[in-house]
């Protein structure tokens, strides 16, 4: 599989794709991606036209072709000819809650598990994890099931934090993902930074941007890990 998974789109006082749009632009070139399927089903209060649009002007890559899957009448077909797959961000329930009402749930899986790029953020990126288990939203809508797309045998918690704010009296990220771990014990979790992402390809793993990452295990201590080391023990 080819996967590119970013913890966000979007770095403060930069403009939308800013910080990633070279990467993504340079792993679709590396794959001879041209027609992209773009998923915006993880956008809730804006409309579909928008999420489309904002990606087609945050890549700014003339020598590629991006369409939204909700354009599409056969939505199953668009999937089976796209040359890339592109999930956006936004809410992961809505976004998981709609991959299966237009039945392309297996469809995607397919498609990627055979060679086709994906390249996802935030949300995108919780979907290529086997549950949506450890996103940071809000169950605004249930899906069928929390069964996710499976690509990767690890979860990310995109936009992952380490501070609480002043005041807060609520629970550190850290401590929902071990409330995670204390149910989920077998599962490792990728505390995924913003300005970060992973590339995979096949049995090899990357860590891309300077912050590091940090690993969740059950009933061991967090670790911290940095682009330069060897991360392919997530991959199972």
């Amino acid at each position: 599989m080819k996967l590119l998974l970013s913890s966000n789109s979007t770095l403060f006082g930069e403009p939308y794709l800013g910080f990633c749009k070279e990467e993504i632009n340079s792993f679709l070139d590396e794959n001879s991606a041209k027609n992209i399927v773009f998923i915006p089903f993880a956008a809730v209060s804006f409309s579909y036209d928008e999420y489309e649009k904002n990606v087609i002007n945050g890549l700014n890559n003339s020598s590629i072709t991006i369409k939204s899957i909700h354009h599409f009448e056969n939505k199953k077909e668009a999937i089976n000819n796209a040359e890339a797959i592109i999930i956006g961000g936004g809410n992961t329930f809505h976004l998981l809650h709609e991959i299966y009402k237009f039945e392309v749930y297996d469809s995607i899986i397919e498609k990627v598990k055979n060679g086709t790029p994906y390249i996802g953020w935030s949300a995108g990126s919780n979907m290529a994890c086997p549950t949506i288990k450890t996103t940071n939203d809000m169950p605004i809508i249930e899906p069928p099931s929390f069964n996710a797309l499976n690509f990767i045998p690890f979860q990310i918690n995109p936009h992952y934090l380490d501070a609480n704010p002043d005041g807060h009296n609520g629970e550190t990220r850290e401590q929902r993902l071990v409330e995670f771990l204390a149910v989920n014990q077998t599962i490792k979790v990728a505390g995924l930074r913003e300005g970060t992402m992973f590339k995979i390809v096949d049995n090899s793993i990357q860590l891309i941007g300077d912050r590091t990452l940090r690993i969740f295990e059950y009933g061991k201590d967090p670790k911290e890990f940095t682009n330069q080391d060897d991360l392919t023990f997530l991959l199972g």
